[in-house]
């Protein structure tokens, strides 16, 4: 038992809703509290030395506590934390981005993706002036009404469809399509001629690792523009994550709105939605898009985000390389020994994600991944966990690999595997 972390989760439980801030921390019989990080480690209140393949849910691509970040954050901590008024370093950061997604003309900072994505999907209504919006299955884009349906990562895990407080004449607005079914979302365009925009996660990493199949974005992307509807990319987890250009870089598709967080700043609260510059024109105040944020552009967060591109440029030759031959050699080592325990399984991976699911049949979409056995994988996860390897807990998150991950950690991570399987067939 951990005692400590036991001791300070029934203290929170006191005066935080059930103990955590965010659902996907918790787990049975409780959470574990951290107490410090490292490159690719994290302690627990108990001192256990533990190998981080949770990441931040994605956002730790160059490990935690990454020294070009540290130092950038701690100059600016030396001249200020919030000002409320423009800085230098916010152009500075939008033109990276820019320069780094050719689908962008101008950016919008703001501070969490799901702020992101409700701007977004103002933003197609306000420049379409049209209500419904086109969203898939499994896909999540944070928790706020317009995409709360069916949506993925803690809201699937516990098993709720149209969150309860959600307003169902907003729900109503919302069209869901099954991912990877090019034939549902045209069938949906053709019965509805008020559809403001398409939103997809463009490799959906809330539902476990779930990938596009062969030519899908590509005809989502000539669908939309077919019918004259505002495609939204939800990057928030493959920015920057995936190559220096996203996902939209890697398949070759442009967007006309995308929206970014995590990678983008490597653990700090900062985010970003931009687009073609006839449709980021609508926000105010020179349009009539509202959106406002006391946070927004602060200069702790858009220093670390600076500092984050700039190294993930300076590095882009060797590290999505590596990491890409990093994950696949370890898929495939996690691929074989469940192969070895006759264990009926599916490994998907790409880039520095990977996920398994206890499923005899390919996971492709919502369905069959909500299909796949949890209670085996609650069993993995425990088991890893007490052999010191930390990965979300839910199924329907993503394994993450980062630059701070060695050979040596994988090796050791495989060996954690190897036993947490063997529990899993037992």
């Amino acid at each position: 038992m951990l005692l400590k972390s036991k001791k300070l989760f029934d203290d929170a439980k006191k005066v935080i809703p059930s103990g955590v801030n965010s659902p996907v921390r918790y787990f049975e019989p409780y959470p574990f509290f951290v107490k410090k990080s490292n490159g690719r480690y994290i302690w627990d209140a108990d001192d256990r030395k533990l190998i981080d393949f949770c990441n931040g849910y994605g956002a730790l691509l160059l490990g935690h506590r990454r020294k070009e970040i540290i130092s950038s954050v701690s100059k600016q901590l030396k001249v200020g934390t919030l000002y409320c008024a423009p800085t230098e370093n916010e152009t500075e950061l939008s033109k990276l981005i820019v320069k780094n997604y050719p689908s962008i003309d101008k950016v919008r900072l703001v501070n969490t993706g799901g702020e992101a994505t409700m701007t977004a999907i103002r933003l197609a209504r306000g420049y379409t002036k049209k209500n419904k919006i086109i969203k898939f299955e499994g896909c999540y884009h944070g928790a706020h009404d317009s995409v709360l349906v069916k949506a993925g990562s803690g809201s699937a895990h516990n098993g709720i469809s149209v969150s309860e407080g959600g307003l169902k004449d907003v729900s109503k607005k919302t069209l869901v399509a099954q991912y990877n079914n090019f034939e549902d979302i045209e069938n949906i365009i053709k019965k509805n001629n008020d559809i403001a925009g398409v939103i997809i996660e463009p490799i959906l990493a809330n539902m476990g690792l779930i990938l596009p199949e062969k030519n899908f974005l590509k005809h989502v992307r000539k669908l939309t523009k077919q019918n004259n509807i505002p495609l939204i990319f939800d990057e928030v987890v493959t920015g920057f994550r995936i190559s220096t250009g996203g996902a939209q870089k890697y398949f070759g598709i442009k967007p006309d709105i995308t929206t970014m967080a995590k990678a983008l700043s490597n653990g700090f609260g900062i985010a970003a939605v931009g687009g073609k510059k006839q449709i980021m024109d609508q926000l105010s105040p020179g349009g009539k898009v509202y959106q406002a944020s006391t946070f927004a552009g602060n200069p702790i967060a858009v220093s670390a985000a600076l500092a984050s591109i700039k190294t993930l440029n300076k590095l882009e030759n060797k590290l999505y390389s590596k990491l890409e031959k990093y994950c696949a050699r370890f898929s495939k080592a996690v691929d074989d020994l469940a192969t070895d325990f006759h264990i009926p399984h599916q490994i998907n991976f790409t880039s520095s994600m990977m996920q398994i699911f206890f499923s005899d049949k390919p996971v492709t979409n919502y369905e069959t991944s909500v299909n796949a056995d949890a209670k085996k994988f609650k069993k993995l996860f425990s088991t890893l966990l007490k052999n010191k390897v930390f990965i979300a807990p839910s199924q329907f998150e993503v394994v993450f690999l980062s630059d701070a991950h060695t050979s040596t950690d994988l090796n050791k991570t495989l060996d954690a595997y190897r036993i947490a399987l063997k529990a899993v067939k037992n």
